[in-house]
């Protein structure tokens, strides 16, 4: 039996700043500048020489929002704003005394916020206070300061957005829309200074429609939240000492009115019982470019300081895996810089109707110096270009001309090469799974704008290179559906055979013992103060350990200290882990020795994707699974990894794109980074169709088993099939009439026996503390191996259900197998 680890106080009470803290910090500040998007930059107003004279305005300069609410959070050591990195680097600010005032107003905001949310509070339980709480953000006040004109002839103006979990945005000014205080702000700059560069620190897409009244905004620069070290990082922008080379992973339309699903989505139509995706696969990008309409800043757009050169070298077959692409990328321009290489695809519409173009293949260059040039081969294996047919239940490669277009953006992408298949080839047969029970009214693309894109295709026959593909030299996969209690852990199974029926209901549960009333919040840790869980430790006898579960997809979300008195740890108030402890004014007051507990903020999921680079978002994940070593963390509940299906999502910044692909391909990089360090993992999150955050716990996500599988779960399944995450975290909702957390056909079918998942299932916090329709058993049933954080209702529940036999104990051991077997590749026993 392997030696268990012996917990001890977790943290440090040194002061000093440590070695790992410092390198989080500057990997944090690599990724953000990475991610930064520069979005205009006339007259070549940036970059702007260090040293030079700088007025800058907005609340959000001195108090620049890091990253978004809630689970999403991370309590570091401290964050550099927007004027802060300017400072840091030499900037002269000409207006520093009137930014220095605007953050007295600010925490002046936040302590009046604080003791709102407080009273309204008072004798509530932690889910009623996390309700209070995320459907009452902290908005940032209005700068009433006045404007004057400076010593300078550049201005630089920040607009500031925050969000989080538990509440969906609004298409309303402070919100999705500027405030009139904003535009009188930005009207009063632009009318003083001669060159005005805005700065967007928001975690999600805004309407920025009010800035086209003012020519001399010369620079738009999407900071979004980029954690800790965003000031520094858009600093490195702005000198030039970074060239920016971060693209969107979300399309900027011209109003919200023009997204699909606009009208329908969450709180906009009165109805956040039923979510109906009457879009279909037409998400994002796809529907802009599939229906023709004009947007603002298109899908993988993003300036640079230089030029590029993008030549197509040619196109082969690849071994009967797919194509591959070679282009050539030369810096033309003066300084050193990156460019993203971007493929999509056209895929033949005959029989299937399909999105105009989809993302297929990306890769990042090196830092290349001016005139310096690359080939780069880019593969784009088979499955990225199949449809998922109803009809034919399975994934079906259609007969016909696929047109590659290659380029730095969606809207700058050109088509430079033809596949041509010979035949129609089901690649994969499926089951049916997460069949609507309602009729769901999908969108139909324009059937003259269908048949010209087929026309112009077939032109281009004639001029581009072909490759030719024989439908039986495409491999053809064979699934083999096995059920719950076929998939349990092999080798665990002689551990769970000697386990008591009490020590498996314990185990298929977070230590109910451990955790609060106040567990919805996701620090119901014990062993790590502020720590989002653990499992039961009612097993070591057998050599199964308890593990520490916690949240935060921009880093860890700890408590950044906490006390210990005679040799034990002080109870603190479990808001103390939200909002970098301000809900708890008084905690400085208690008596003990203080352990801190300090984590790296990294850029949010969203700002992570810009930088369309799998190897800084490793090192990103990579220096977390340090982190988890050093403070007792076995599983990282991250990435977030939902679509980004409509703006006002309320918790968007947490994830990375409206595009599955390129989810599922940043998911996998994060993954691989934090499973390179052993004992730790990523639990990928939330499955599936968490779309939207009002009413999440009981919303219906209703739609067509086609858009599921090719939108929502395919980032999913590429996730684990190129990286095998330790965990995942069942969603809140239902999709088609049945709760995630008790979905057989997700947990079971999808997830195991289509998509090969080998790790631990688990739910999110609270799940089944909603109605008798969501329960811990079914859990059970469904595959959906641990509830998370446990509560004596889910026992009693296994408890009831296996005696009278609706629960069978196989399928519980079943479950807690694959439990063990995750608590057994930990971080927890002595090497």
């Amino acid at each position: 039996m392997r030696k268990i680890k012996k917990r001890t106080f977790t943290g440090t009470t040194d002061t000093a700043v440590s070695e790992r803290e410092k390198l989080g910090m500057e990997i944090a500040r690599e990724a953000a500048a990475a991610g930064i998007v520069l979005l205009k930059n006339e007259n070549n107003v940036l970059p702007i020489e260090k040293g030079s004279k700088i007025a800058l305005y907005g609340i959000g300069a001195a108090n620049t929002f890091k990253g978004g609410t809630g689970s999403g959070d991370v309590n570091e050591r401290q964050s550099v704003s927007v004027f802060e990195g300017l400072k840091n680097a030499g900037f002269i600010i000409t207006n520093e005394e009137q930014v220095r005032d605007s953050v007295k107003l600010y925490n002046k905001a936040r302590e009046d916020w604080r003791d709102d949310i407080l009273k309204k509070c008072e004798g509530k339980g932690g889910a009623e206070f996390f309700i209070i709480y995320s459907t009452n953000p902290f908005t940032l006040p209005e700068n009433k300061q006045e404007i004057t004109k400076t010593d300078t002839d550049t201005a630089i103006y920040v607009i500031s957005r925050i969000a989080g979990e538990g509440a969906d945005r609004h298409n309303k000014k402070g919100d999705f829309q500027l405030t009139d205080a904003e535009e009188k702000e930005i009207s009063a700059i632009c009318g003083l200074y001669e060159k005005v560069v805005v700065v967007l620190n928001a975690g999600r897409v805004m309407d920025v429609s009010p800035l086209d009244k003012h020519p001399n905004i010369y620079g738009i620069i999407n900071l979004g939240q980029a954690g800790m070290e965003g000031g520094n990082a858009l600093a490195d922008i702005v000198s030039g000492a970074v060239n920016p080379s971060g693209k969107l992973t979300a399309t900027w339309a011209y109003k919200y009115e023009d997204y699909p699903n606009a009208a329908e989505f969450s709180h906009n139509n009165g109805n956040v019982n039923e979510e109906y995706y009457n879009e279909g696969i037409y998400v994002g990008y796809r529907y802009f470019d599939s229906f023709d309409i004009p947007v603002r800043y298109g899908y993988g757009f993003g300036l640079s300081y230089t030029e590029f050169s993008l030549e197509f070298k040619g196109i082969q077959e690849d071994k009967g895996r797919g194509v591959i692409l070679d282009v050539n990328v030369k810096n033309t321009g003066k300084v050193a810089g990156r460019e993203v290489i971007q493929v999509y695809a056209a895929c033949p519409d005959e029989k299937l109707a399909k999105e105009r173009r989809r993302l297929v293949a990306f890769k990042k260059t090196k830092l290349l110096s001016p005139g310096e040039e690359i080939c780069l081969s880019l593969d784009v294996p088979f499955e990225r270009l199949t449809s998922y047919s109803e009809n034919e239940s399975g994934w079906c490669l259609e007969k016909g001309l696929y047109a590659f277009y290659v380029g730095n953006s969606l809207t700058d992408s050109a088509p430079q090469a033809l596949m041509e298949l010979d035949k129609d080839v089901i690649t994969e047969k499926t089951m049916h799974i997460c069949k609507p029970e309602k009729p769901v009214e999908e969108y139909k693309a324009d059937l003259k704008l269908v048949e010209g894109r087929r026309t112009e295709i077939k032109r281009l026959a004639g001029t581009l290179p072909v490759v030719s593909i024989k439908a039986e030299s495409i491999a053809v996969k064979e699934i083999k559906y096995l059920s719950n209690e076929e998939l349990a852990a092999v080798k665990e199974m002689e551990i769970v055979k000697s386990l008591t029926e009490e020590q498996l209901r314990r185990l298929a549960t977070g230590d109910p013992g451990r955790a609060q009333e106040e567990s919805a919040l996701g620090a119901a840790g014990i062993s790590v103060p502020g720590s989002a869980a653990e499992t039961s430790f009612c097993a070591e006898d057998k050599g199964i350990a308890g593990i520490v579960l916690a949240d935060g997809p921009a880093g860890l979300r700890l408590n950044r200290y906490y006390f210990v008195r005679d040799g034990k740890m002080v109870p603190i108030s479990f808001m103390f882990s939200l909002e970098g402890g301000l809900l708890v004014p008084d905690v400085d007051k208690t008596e003990g020795e203080r352990y801190f507990q300090n984590c790296t903020a990294f850029p949010v999921g969203t700002v992570l994707a810009q930088t369309w680079d799998e190897e800084v978002v490793k090192k990103v994940g990579c220096h977390v699974a340090k982190e988890m070593v050093e403070l007792g963390v076995t599983l990282w509940l991250a990435p977030g990894m939902n679509i980004q299906r409509n703006p006002l999502c309320g918790r968007n910044f947490e994830y990375y794109s409206e595009d599955p692909f390129i989810t599922g391909k940043i998911a996998a990089a994060m993954t691989e980074g934090v499973q390179s360090v052993k004992g730790c993992g990523t639990t990928i999150k939330h499955f599936a169709c968490n779309n939207n955050e009002d009413n999440r716990m009981g919303c219906d996500s209703i739609l067509s088993e086609r858009a599921l599988r090719e939108i929502y779960l395919k980032g999913f399944e590429i996730a684990i099939k190129e990286a095998q995450p330790m965990a995942i975290m069942t969603s809140y909702n239902k999709i088609n009439g049945i709760h995630a957390a008790n979905n057989y056909d997700l947990c079971t079918n999808a997830a195991r026996n289509e998509f090969g998942f080998k790790g631990m299932i688990m739910t999110d916090w609270a799940t089944t503390h909603n109605g008798p329709d969501c329960t811990a058993a079914g859990c059970m049933r469904a595959g959906n191996d641990v509830v998370m954080p446990g509560c004596e209702n889910d026992q009693v529940n296994l408890s009831t259900e296996l005696a009278s036999g609706s629960l069978k104990k196989a399928d519980l051991e079943a479950c807690v197998s694959r439990l063990v077997r995750c608590v057994l590749q930990s971080n927890e026993y002595v090497e």
